[in-house]
């Protein structure tokens, strides 16, 4: 039994991307969270970690006594125990392209990640018109994952990136929501993906649970010091 261990739902942005793919492809598994605290070494979340993934960070999967962690790491690992489920695109090139953009929102887009975090519950329009004005990074981000979005919606007709849900739908499902919290701008094709996706299955079970948590963590709030 695959057994899938997890953040918070409304801030962890990692553990959100395999959780979606595994539950929008129908693939069995338990979910196991860990809520977020300090991170120190004698936490609570490092010692339910301890034993399990070396890295002490979550998402990992693990396959009864084998561990998988980092994000692309668990995508491959799923993508070659399932392969009737075709997680990644048929195509050689739209394969590799698919593969391309993972690696790049893997390792990039700092500047939007820094500050825009992941909040499901928020809405903070206000602090993303400030953060628009004022941070060349971000609008430089956000042009480049709308301009990515835009020429695959165009290349493959829809209505995920490629066509079907896979991977890379999954994987930018966390960007997709700073895109709602902080209203960032999106030109309509681009938003009417965001929406379909969104309103998949796996992901509004994701993000109804995000919204029933009601669990607010002082250093995952930066833009809401009352409440």
């Amino acid at each position: 039994m695959l057994k899938l261990y997890i953040g918070n739902k409304n801030y962890s942005s990692w553990s959100m991307r395999p959780w979606v793919l595994l539950r929008q492809a129908g693939i069995d598994f338990e979910e196991v969270q860990l809520r977020f605290d300090s991170f120190s070494g004698d936490s609570d979340f490092k010692r339910r970690l301890g034993g399990i993934a070396p890295a002490g960070k979550v998402p990992v999967l693990t396959d009864g006594n084998f561990a998988v962690w980092d994000t692309l790491a668990i995508a491959e690992y799923l993508a070659e125990k399932f392969p009737d489920r075709q997680l990644w695109p048929q195509g050689v090139k739209a394969r590799a392209r698919a593969r391309s953009i993972c690696a790049e929102m893997h390792s990039g887009f700092g500047a939007l990640r820094g500050a825009c975090g992941m909040n499901i519950e928020a809405r903070l329009p206000e602090v993303g018109a400030i953060v628009w004005r004022d941070n060349a990074g971000v609008r430089a981000d956000v042009g480049r994952l709308v301009a990515m979005w835009q020429e695959l919606l165009a290349e493959h007709g829809g209505p995920m990136l490629f066509g079907d849900f896979g991977i890379a739908d999954a994987y930018f499902t966390p960007v997709m929501m700073r895109f709602r919290t902080y209203a960032l701008p999106a030109p309509a094709a681009v938003t009417a993906w965001m929406d379909r996706v969104c309103a998949l299955p796996g992901v509004r079970a994701w993000i109804d649970a995000a919204l029933a948590e009601h669990d607010f963590i002082d250093f995952e709030e930066p833009y809401r010091l009352t409440r």
